[in-house]
């Protein structure tokens, strides 16, 4: 609140909010996303499923989960009442290796490129108002939808978890 407070204050004009993607963690319960996040591909097709995107419900798993998406229904708020855009990006799995490093990290992995040109990009555009996307790779094995980054900004993935095996 304090950050969304001081921004409306000094009349930004685009706030960028580095949710999480814990907000639809509870969704890695529910089949195919278990098993594919436990690296048990047998059976199911890549892509071959409903990628989670944000027009979804949000399933977070824990206090943090809750917390961040607060911060997005804050942001959705300060564009409403006060016009400011904003963004709120549902990070993936990003490390200091730049690499997997869990199983789970196969399907949910964003790469220091890839995030940094999604930051990029919204920094850039000038045609949002609240928007969610999620940061993350173009991995062989992603369940997360990036579509609504890339018609809307452009957004390209490159990298891809796979690579690393």
């Amino acid at each position: 609140y304090n950050v969304f407070h001081a921004a409306r204050q000094a009349s930004v004009k685009h706030i960028i909010f580095a949710s999480t993607n814990r907000v639809t963690h509870g969704y890695e319960k529910d089949e195919p996303y278990s098993s594919i996040v436990a690296g048990k591909y047998e059976g199911i097709k890549p892509g071959g499923y409903l990628m989670i995107n944000e027009d979804m419900p949000a399933k977070p798993d824990s206090f943090y989960g809750v917390s961040k998406l607060f911060g997005e229904n804050l942001g959705r708020f300060y564009y409403e009442k006060y016009d400011i855009p904003v963004t709120c990006l549902r990070i993936g799995s990003v490390n200091k290796s730049n690499k997997p490093e869990l199983i789970r990290d196969f399907a949910t992995f964003c790469s220091h490129h890839d995030l940094a040109q999604l930051v990029e990009k919204c920094v850039e555009a000038d045609n949002l108002t609240f928007d969610i996307f999620y940061g993350v790779s173009q991995n062989t094995w992603r369940f997360w939808s990036y579509e609504n980054a890339q018609s809307k900004l452009g957004y390209s993935p490159e990298a891809d978890a796979q690579s690393y095996r």
